[in-house]
């Protein structure tokens, strides 16, 4: 019985067990198990992107991990040539040959010919929701990427179709990006441009109260009753009120 391993290490010297296994191809379950499980408690673990295309790309073996941390993907590009790609670059798809397109283009004299848009608020909205995504090290991509969420492969590989589909359905410089399911991905579909203030009302985060026969969000009815937010959720988190008396009783001023 055969097991195949990568073993990578900064220095050959230095002794096995402290080498971090990244394990590739084993016939054996068990065996893939443990070291998968080894790699996670020393926080070495990947996921494997062998096979997958990205562009004109298809992921051969991992190559190397730099400095940051990042891993850094051999690749085979439909030209015949390869090229070793980071991982972020790979998914957010800002890399999708090994130089070939780009050299098309220059043939073809429309190297040059960009939307303009790259200082715009919508290009900042297109390059944030990619990010958040796929890299990993965004501040919130534990509630984007980290669950599953993607961008359709229509808006992440241009820009000019995501400025399209904005421009058509309303958007405005005051308006920001949302999804109608918070569980579905980025797509033209499942998007709509509604006021920033709107979207907090919308995010996972919201707690919603019913009253009174209706279903609002503790902000809502903050608003509408003029009691402070911190005090209607201290009376249903803490002191266990009613949620019509805790959306309702003016607080106790003391004197």
């Amino acid at each position: 019985m055969e097991f195949r391993f990568f073993l990578n290490s900064a220095s050959p010297s230095m002794p096995i067990r402290s080498r971090p296994y990244i394990i590739r191809h084993t016939n054996h379950p068990l065996v893939s198990l443990l070291v998968l499980c080894y790699n996670i408690n020393r926080g070495d673990y990947m996921k494997d992107i062998t096979g997958q295309r990205f562009g004109n790309l298809t992921v051969l073996k991992p190559d190397f991990k730099d400095r940051r941390g990042e891993w850094h993907w051999l690749c085979l590009c439909d030209c015949g040539s390869t090229k070793s790609v980071s991982g972020n670059k790979l998914r957010s798809g800002n890399t999708k040959s090994c130089g070939c397109l780009q050299r098309e283009h220059r043939a073809s004299g429309n190297i040059n010919r960009t939307h303009g848009m790259t200082k715009s608020r919508l290009y900042y909205e297109w390059t944030n929701m990619k990010s958040r995504c796929y890299y990993a090290k965004n501040v919130m991509f534990h509630s984007y990427g980290g669950r599953g969420i993607q961008v359709c492969e229509e808006w992440k590989d241009s820009f000019e179709c995501f400025m399209k589909w904005a421009l058509l359905n309303g958007y405005e410089d005051n308006l920001t990006l949302e999804r109608i399911n918070v569980d579905a991905n980025y797509c033209p579909e499942n998007c709509k441009w509604i006021p920033r203030y709107e979207q907090c009302l919308n995010t996972r985060r919201n707690h919603f109260v019913t009253a009174f026969g209706r279903t609002q969000t503790i902000k809502e009815w903050s608003v509408e009753s003029g009691i402070k937010y911190d005090t209607i959720e201290r009376r249903l988190n803490s002191y266990g009120w009613d949620p019509e008396k805790a959306v309702s009783v003016p607080p106790t001023k003391h004197k």
